[in-house]
């Protein structure tokens, strides 16, 4: 049970227990003004749930806006699945909030159920249908999942569910993938990442997708735009608004974050690990040679 501040309690579908990895020390983590993360689909194979707690203990923000489909209850319904670490994730989330980090909550369609506690806080965590965000250089920008203008959810939810199902036989072959890289000591790589950019059908849905968000926005008089829904991190500026994505958690494996001048940039965390592990590899290189130097001079 998740209590809200007035102590009465919100249930969850999944039992919340207490982490098996502790948070480490925050010290030292990357700051930034405001982070948004969305679609993780917690509850599912697929969620690349290590790669998020990596990211969660590596950065820290005054705000972190939750952009929907946190929590996959289309699957859940149909077989639970909660291993630890998509609990160690929801827990890092509510100890931020009681540290003092603002954090706001945006359903999306997948995990649908939380709509009807929209306006309500629970744990330090705003529930909001959508929300107006200001950034540091003075824009102003609506945050919402963006589920609103998929015109196959609105029209065809049926062929939605359809398509769900064959997004999850792709993600488990995508896992199976990356299961062989790693055992060759391989980077992540994104099997449906690169189909969607391949396939020509995706490659313009995502496009007008993009063009009727940011067409919303305009209408509704903001500066830009910051959804998720389509797991396609990007940053674009169009007929003036700004379009803002910041992806997934379950191909890219990306967030959207805003540094303390209001510059927005997407995290692509695969990259940012493969980075981080070269120059460990390049620091310990430099120690043996060091060390190295040092007992022939002695």
């Amino acid at each position: 049970m998740w209590e809200d501040d007035g102590g009465s309690p919100l249930p969850l579908p999944f039992p919340l227990r207490a982490p098996a990895r502790p948070e480490p020390d925050a010290s030292g983590r990357r700051q930034f003004r405001t982070i948004w993360i969305s679609d993780v689909h917690l509850g599912t194979r697929g969620c690349n749930a290590e790669m998020l707690i990596d990211f969660l203990d590596s950065v820290d923000s005054e705000t972190l806006y939750l952009v929907g489909d946190i929590i996959d209850g289309w699957r859940l319904k149909k077989k639970f699945y909660w291993p630890q670490s998509h609990n160690d994730i929801v827990w890092r989330i509510l100890k931020r909030a009681r540290r003092g980090t603002r954090i706001v909550y945006i359903p999306g369609n997948h995990d649908e159920m939380f709509r009807q506690f929209t306006g309500l806080k629970f744990g330090g965590v705003e529930i909001r249908r959508a929300a107006f965000h200001t950034t540091a250089d003075g824009r102003r920008l609506m945050v919402l999942h963006g589920d609103e203008f998929d015109a196959v959810m609105l029209a065809h939810r049926w062929l939605a569910v359809i398509g769900d199902a064959l997004y999850h036989v792709l993600m488990g072959l995508n896992r199976r993938v990356n299961a062989v890289r790693r055992r060759f000591g391989m980077p992540y790589w994104s099997l449906s990442k690169v189909a969607k950019h391949k396939v020509k059908n995706a490659v313009e849905f995502i496009s007008q997708y993009e063009e009727v968000v940011a067409r919303a926005a305009a209408e509704r008089g903001v500066d830009g735009v910051v959804c998720g829904h389509i797991h396609t991190a990007e940053i674009r500026n169009l007929d003036g608004v700004a379009y803002f994505n910041d992806g997934d958690w379950v191909e890219g494996c990306t967030a959207l974050v805003e540094h303390a001048d209001g510059h927005m940039e997407v995290l692509h965390w695969p990259e940012e690990m493969a980075k981080r592990e070269a120059e460990r590899e390049a620091a310990q290189m430099v120690a043996e040679r060091a060390g190295r130097t040092l007992e022939r001079a002695a």
